[in-house]
């Protein structure tokens, strides 16, 4: 030991917990967490500060990155190169910053994790955003503290005009806490902040309108709210994204095609893992993946094998795959150096004070660079309304010293204004330089007096704050990328969706889409219709349905399964488009078909459900009925609505209130009507009784109407032919039964005198005058006609010919539906069982397709 040295003993447990304190609380505020007002790191701020300075702007050329990073290592940031340049990179990749800072030139990496070419070879610039965040920093408009070796200085924070914590995000890992903020929409977080401005008191709900949710630089789906709403109100919450998928036919196959991916998620890593996963025989129904994204977007294709369900594949990679991954939020930045948990009025809070206090700040230097101008331009005016005095006065002196005390004792002015005078140079002396002056007098004090004004009112500072960000808004705000799909049960989303009547049409291969109904209109009987939807080739329009959109759909599958759906879950297409596959849509077996709709209103109402019944008929002709509250429940998968036996298959149901008269017509011709009191009620899985009697083998039932027994004196029976004849005819004629009431399980009478011309009967609907008649042919055209301007007639004719049968072509589909000027009325409403337009299920087979209502399903 040395001379004049001196040991002080400590305790070593107390010199390492200060030390690790230093250390902790030097990473917390120096290095991970974002302050709450610039949204940066120090390192992000040192290398815009460093660009800035360098003069790299947006529209100067692009300077060597390698260049760059020395300019921030050498000032700013004494560490490692590593970290400034991956900070630059990240800042330069528009899959990692929503809305970047940085303008990259060369190979910055890729979204499959490609790293970037090293510093040497790329180059940089500053985004024309980021000029924004350094804006007015030359106005002493933010503290500044000296740099590492106190030779210079670099700013504390930005005075940034953009509120970049809120529409980049941040994340970071300090000592003891870490942070992980998303990135929102400008145009949403600004909507967001004017509205926090114009109300202080506003709450987060309200807030809520304008920022509706994060917004990821690779958009994607944000699938259920909670999480969103839940992160904004305190600061926390976990957001789940999905991947925006699609459905094609790709070499002959369902596909399943991935346009976006969830923010953070590895493309070439996330491919890899799945394509291990289908090794290991973990996923099903997959033949091959490829990655087709190119310089025009992403393109994952997920190529299925031919037995494949793709809804049911989809929900497995939603599973087992990166293409649903959540994103954890952790809302902490630094307040006043110090870390704090934010919910998003803290942050639009905290932003807005620090605005507040820049435009402050901006504005008193402002004003004092004008008074100093201003105090200039007064001693230049004295000096040119005596400028012959002031000539003689310099001349006579013997050097500038002099002139200057001459002057100040003369004019009475100040050193400063003195010192102007004397380097005033000789064009100043002419007529317009003085005009020039005075104009420049006068607008200094008109500008002197608005920030005068503009500091002793704190609402006219707001407005300029407002004009400012409005002004952004205008400059850099885009619309979403990422889609909200608010979860199954979230009735936010149905305050989105107009509640107006819709067509839903069906094809006989399976394709199904809802249309406003409004898009069809009538035409007279006989005509020869018009071009109603784009089919495939040997593919037809089979089924048409009438409801609302908030009303519940009830899909009942030959198999005899129950699915269910919202009507507004439907895809929607116009009246041309060809719709979606069922596959796409629901969990239902590949050789399975749906045949019967059912529209009813709230499950969850308790008194609703054990007040109405669903009955069912299968084709040879049995009957079941069972209570609407076994189908209350809905399930992703389905439920098993009746048992099928061997060779037979479920062809219709219907919602009743239980004191309805059941009519079934078989393709013979034949009709039995029966109280629907005969059929007691049975639980989901059995089988049914015998509701008709079959003429032969290949006789079958062909549909099922149910009327209430109060409507029976004014309901009317239409029935129509494969070759387009089709008659009217009353239930009850003078209090008689047309058709009379028998027993179920008989062989009925006739309702339409079948020939060979007629064709055998194809559907049976119960109507009125008030209705209107759709009739649908194989080929796809449409007809629509008025029920009124069919007489009535009796019970054993052959009826009249309703539309012109062409060629081979027969009749599809026929059903009734309101008339067009109850349609186009906006206030008509459809409720309850009237809304519920049936279509004969019967023609053949269905192959109908729909979205499901349970949110693990919903594409």
């Amino acid at each position: 030991m040395s001379d004049g040295s001196k040991l002080i003993p400590i305790n070593i447990e107390d010199e390492m917990k200060t030390a690790y304190i230093d250390y902790s609380m030097s990473v917390i505020v120096s290095r991970a967490l974002p302050d709450v007002r610039d949204g940066l790191k120090p390192v992000h701020r040192r290398v815009l500060f460093g660009m800035y300075e360098l003069g790299v702007l947006s529209n100067r050329p692009h300077k060597k990155s390698a260049r760059i990073v020395g300019e921030v290592l050498g000032k700013y940031h004494p560490h490692g190169d590593s970290s400034v340049y991956d900070t630059m990179v990240r800042m330069a990749q528009e899959w990692s910053l929503r809305y970047m800072l940085v303008d990259g030139q060369g190979n910055f990496g890729s979204v499959d994790g490609d790293s970037p070419a090293a510093m040497r070879y790329t180059e940089a610039r500053m985004k024309k955003i980021s000029e924004e965040i350094l804006a007015d920093i030359d106005k002493e408009t933010v503290d500044f503290q000296l740099n590492f070796d106190d030779t210079l200085e670099e700013p504390k924070v930005m005075p940034t005009k953009i509120p970049n914590l809120l529409i980049n995000g941040a994340s970071g890992i300090a000592v003891g806490m870490a942070t992980n903020m998303a990135p929102h929409n400008l145009t949403e977080v600004i909507n967001g902040i004017l509205a926090y401005i114009d109300n202080h008191d506003i709450e987060i709900d309200e807030l809520m309108e304008h920022i509706k949710a994060p917004d990821f630089p690779t958009g994607g789906v944000i699938y259920g709210y909670d999480g969103v709403r839940e992160a904004f109100k305190t600061g926390r919450g976990r957001i789940v994204m999905r991947a925006k998928v699609g459905f094609e036919e790709v070499d002959g196959r369902e596909a399943i095609i991935v346009s976006e991916i969830p923010y953070q998620v590895n493309k070439a890593e996330m491919i890899k893992k799945t394509a291990d996963l289908v090794n290991d025989k973990k996923i099903d129904g997959i033949a091959n993946i490829r990655d087709e994204s190119d310089r025009n977007g992403m393109r994952i294709v997920y190529i299925l094998k031919r037995d494949a369900v793709p809804n049911v594949v989809l929900n497995t990679l939603y599973k087992y795959t990166q293409l649903q991954s959540s994103f954890s939020v952790n809302n902490i930045a630094l307040v006043n150096g110090r870390p704090q948990l934010l919910n998003l009025k803290d942050l639009i809070h905290y932003f807005v004070e620090h605005r507040h206090d820049v435009v402050v700040r901006r504005t008193q230097f402002e004003l004092r660079k004008a008074e100093e101008r201003a105090h200039i331009l007064e001693g230049l005016i004295i000096a040119s309304d005596n400028i012959d005095e002031v000539i003689r006065l310099i001349r006579g002196s013997k050097d500038g010293d002099e002139a200057r005390a001459k002057l100040i004792e003369r004019f009475s002015l100040s050193e400063i204004q003195a010192r102007a005078i004397v380097e005033m140079r000789l064009r100043q002396l002419t007529g317009l330089e003085q005009d020039k002056l005075r104009a420049e007098y006068e607008e200094l004090m008109k500008t002197i007096q608005r920030l005068k004004d503009l500091l002793a009112s704190k609402d006219l500072r707001m407005e300029l704050i407002k004009e400012e960000l409005t002004e952004i808004r205008e400059k850099y705000g885009d619309g979403r990328r990422s889609t909200i799909e608010y979860s199954g049960g979230d009735v936010s989303i149905e305050d989105l969706i107009a509640d107006e009547n819709v067509v839903i049409t069906i094809s006989h291969a399976g394709y199904i889409k809802r249309t406003p109904l409004s898009e069809y209109k009538t035409q007279n009987r006989g005509g020869v219709g018009q071009k109603g939807v784009a089919t495939r080739d040997a593919d037809f329009l089979e089924h048409l349905y009438v409801a609302t959109n908030h009303q519940y759909m009830m899909f009942f599958t030959q198999k005899g399964k129950c699915y269910w759906m919202r009507v507004y879950e439907i895809p929607e297409g116009n009246k041309t488009s060809k719709g979606r596959a069922i596959q796409n849509l629901i969990n239902i077996e590949s050789d399975d078909k749906v045949k019967a709709f059912i529209c009813t209103q709230d499950l969850k109402d308790v008194d609703y459900v054990n007040s109405h019944y669903v009955i069912m008929v299968t084709k040879e002709g049995q009957v079941k009925k069972t209570s609407l509250e076994s189908y209350s429940r809905p399930r992703v998968n389905g439920v098993a609505a009746i048992t099928v036996r061997e060779g037979d298959e479920l062809l219709e149901a219907k919602l009743t209130t239980g004191n309805s008269q059941v009519l079934i017509a078989v393709k013979s011709g034949k009709l039995v009507r029966f109280e629907e009191s005969k059929t007691r009620p049975m639980g989901r899985t059995a089988s049914g009784v015998r509701g008709v009697t079959l003429a032969d083998e290949k006789d079958e039932v062909i549909g099922m109407v149910a009327i209430d027994e109060k409507d029976v004196n004014n309901s009317q029976i239409l029935v129509v032919t494969e070759n387009g004849y089709g008659k009217r005819t009353k239930l009850e004629e003078d209090g008689e039964p047309v058709y009379r009431i028998t027993n179920r399980g008989g062989k009925g009478v006739k309702t339409l005198n079948i020939t060979e011309k007629t064709g055998k009967l194809v559907s049976i609907n119960s109507v009125t005058d008030a209705d209107d008649l759709m009739i649908i042919n194989k080929s796809g055209l449409t007809i629509r006609m008025a029920v009124e301007d069919l007489r009535v007639m009796g019970r054993a004719t052959q009826g009249v010919r309703l539309i012109n049968i062409k060629g081979n072509d027969a009749i599809a589909a026929v059903t009734k539906v309101m008339k067009e000027e109850e349609v186009i009325d906006a206030d008509a409403e459809l409720t309850g069982d009237d809304s519920v337009q049936d279509v004969s299920d019967d023609i053949s087979s269905a192959d109908d397709s729909h979205e499901t209502p349970d949110s693990e399903d919903t594409q």
